[in-house]
């Protein structure tokens, strides 16, 4: 099967190929010995905001902490 990669570096995937994988949206990219492998991903928004957390240097105290300040209303 053939796919057409356009100008603005987009590409269709055969429907065949895309029923034959777990439905997904996501799709790790790679390159290995000058192909192109694509691996579904699922993608968990829980570990997004986990890894932002740790890269702003919030703990887990800190984010309780202010779960309850705005809880509280003040």
């Amino acid at each position: 099967m053939l796919a057409k990669l356009t100008s603005k570096n987009q590409l269709t995937l055969p429907k065949s190929v895309i029923a034959a994988v777990e439905t997904t949206d996501y799709f790790d990219v790679t390159s290995e010995d000058g192909r192109i492998i694509l691996t579904p991903v699922r993608v968990n928004r829980a570990d997004g905001v986990r890894a932002k957390l740790a890269r702003l240097g919030l703990s887990d105290s800190d984010v309780k902490d202010a779960v309850a300040w705005a809880r509280s209303g003040d």
